[in-house]
């Protein structure tokens, strides 16, 4: 008989449009403040209600979601802090940010080539930490930081700290060198008053090769894949390679050894000016041999003098 009453009861709560007590949806789910005693999943529903919630029903992006599960696994972010930070962000990320520990990173990841940006605790430039893909992850071509932001792409993965501001060498007049340490991209500061560098003594036995290892863009004069060398004003009277008026230009046909006749007395020829666009290295693809004629191959087309 009571379990007929209780039947019938439920009948007419439906029937006007009521439901059980504990039935009821909840309007906000729980989080512990130490979101670390929840599960993944768990983590990953009480972060996007949370987000829900602030935004009036939006979804949070995927990068933000990734970013605040790396924050509470490896850096033991709270809940509250999570709750300060997604207001930030939804904000236009006014005010203070959050103090940076020593140590504290972040990974941001390019799935399938796709470009991805990664928000950072820290306002200042990042720095790459650790490499996670197979890709390559170049400075400047595959990722860069911008104020509070790292985005990375072409399949680059990678862990980043906040970075310091490195002091580039300073400007000599309009000549400047630049070297790639380690094969890394390396901008240094050039006079944009001088106009377009160009290469006046290759240093390295890396190519320095203009769009491939050299170059020049609005943040300054870059080299890299170990690329060291002396560059120069493109225009007007800066300085130049010191020459007498004896020179010559030795050009390897179709990628053929060719040699050029040369005045052994003059002593030995130096590079001047690369010419190709495939670059010249001495004992690779010029040379001398102390005789009356100096050689070219792989495609090298260049000026030689004595210096």
């Amino acid at each position: 008989m009571h379990r007929l009453s209780g039947c019938l009861l439920l009948l007419v709560l439906v029937a006007f449009g009521g439901s059980p007590l504990h039935a009821q949806p909840q309007t906000r789910a729980y989080a512990p403040e130490n979101l670390r005693e929840l599960s993944v999943r768990d983590q990953e529903r009480v972060i996007a209600l949370e987000y829900s919630d602030q935004s009036r029903g939006r979804r949070i992006p995927d990068d933000q979601l990734r970013f605040y599960l790396d924050q509470v696994n490896r850096s033991n972010w709270t809940f509250s802090r999570i709750k300060q930070d997604i207001a930030r962000s939804l904000a236009g990320t006014s005010g203070p940010r959050p103090p940076v520990r020593p140590g504290n990173t972040i990974r941001c990841e390019s799935d399938d080539g796709r470009s991805r940006t990664c928000p950072t605790p820290w306002r200042g430039p990042s720095r790459l930490v650790r490499q996670l893909s197979s890709a390559p992850c170049v400075e400047g071509r595959t990722w860069q930081s911008q104020g509070g932001r790292v985005q990375v792409g072409n399949g680059c993965r990678a862990e980043f700290a906040a970075g310091a501001q490195v002091r580039p060498p300073p400007v000599v007049g309009d000549r400047v060198t630049c070297a790639s340490e380690g094969g890394r991209h390396r901008t240094c500061p050039w006079n944009a008053a001088a106009g377009q560098p160009r290469l006046l003594r290759q240093l390295s036995s890396q190519p320095c090769v203009q769009g491939r290892t050299w170059g020049y863009d609005r943040r300054g004069l870059w080299v890299d894949n170990g690329c060291r060398a002396e560059f120069g004003s493109g225009r007007g009277p800066g300085p130049r390679p010191p020459t007498d008026a004896y020179s010559v230009t030795c050009a390897s046909k179709h990628y053929q050894r060719t040699t050029c006749a040369w005045q052994a007395a003059r002593g030995r020829p130096q590079m001047i000016e690369q010419l190709s666009d495939v670059s010249c290295v001495q004992g690779r693809s010029w040379g001398y041999d102390g005789g009356a004629s100096l050689w070219v191959s792989g495609g090298c087309r260049a000026r030689f003098g004595v210096r």
